[in-house]
């Protein structure tokens, strides 16, 4: 299975699930459980939607670092 979520796009679904989990837990009932789905595709780092839409964020992840060299230079400047 190729992944299909970036480490930021799986970072944002980790924090979103852990916060629906949590209202869960407060009151929210056994509907916010689904919190445990962006949990699980974060975790995964697959989303069947995304396969379905043909989204890949890690392809866009891996394309904007390619672009752009975020390597930080020695004092020297090499």
């Amino acid at each position: 299975m190729k992944t299909n979520v970036g480490s930021y796009d799986a970072g944002v679904r980790f924090v979103i699930g852990c916060c629906v989990v949590f209202m869960s837990v407060n009151g929210w009932g056994w509907w916010a459980l689904l919190g445990l789905v962006p949990i699980l595709t974060a975790a995964c780092s697959f989303c069947p939607l995304y396969l379905l839409f043909h989204i890949d964020t890690e392809a866009w992840e891996e394309g904007y670092e390619a672009r752009h060299n975020h390597h930080l230079h020695d004092k020297h400047g090499h």
